[in-house]
């Protein structure tokens, strides 16, 4: 864990539950990072649980109440860690559909991925979420925490977590201190 300097404020992390499917594993794997992240003085964790939306089922001419209260979360966050299932190789689309209700507000910052699926631990779905974080302008992290939900629960996961948690301050601190430097162009 690195050093906060005394003028620093601590850098606001949104760890966003993608799943909202019935008796989801997210919502435990979500809760346990939040955890994890709670711990460290240089960071205020929020938990921003997709399930607790109600999203339109269509995309609607103007944002909803609830599309406001989300782009407010992502817009407030210096810094994002997003908890993803995988899906058929992929990642939910109630993920997606909430990504993309947002768009200035993800730019210029750093997302890392806790994942978890059968087998592949969810890491199909990380690759394919880059490619999306990417054309929002973020940082993604190399590192991340990945489960694999046939052998494996949470026990032995804090190191990669505590890994992801540094890089993810690192950036989160570098680029906060870019925005307010100078303008973003793009």
């Amino acid at each position: 864990m690195r050093e906060q300097h005394e003028d620093e404020s601590p850098l606001r992390v949104a760890v966003i539950i993608g799943s909202t499917r019935e008796g989801r594993v997210g919502a435990t794997i979500g809760h346990w990072f939040l955890e994890c992240a709670a711990r460290r003085s240089d960071l205020v964790p929020s938990l921003v649980d997709l399930a607790e939306f109600d999203f339109p089922a269509r995309h609607p001419g103007a944002p909803t109440p609830q599309i406001r209260d989300f782009v407010g979360e992502v817009g407030r966050a210096d810094a994002f860690v997003v908890v993803t299932p995988e899906y058929n190789r992929s990642f939910p689309a109630s993920l997606k559909q909430a990504i993309d209700y947002a768009y200035d507000e993800w730019h210029t910052k750093p997302v890392g991925f806790v994942s978890y699926g059968h087998g592949s631990r969810g890491l199909y779905a990380v690759e394919q979420l880059r490619s999306v974080f990417t054309e929002l302008h973020t940082v993604t992290l190399r590192n991340g925490v990945d489960v694999d939900l046939l052998d494996e629960g949470l026990d032995g996961r804090s190191r990669a977590a505590a890994l992801l948690l540094d890089q993810l301050c690192w950036w989160g601190l570098a680029l906060r201190d870019a925005r307010a430097a100078r303008p973003y162009t793009f």
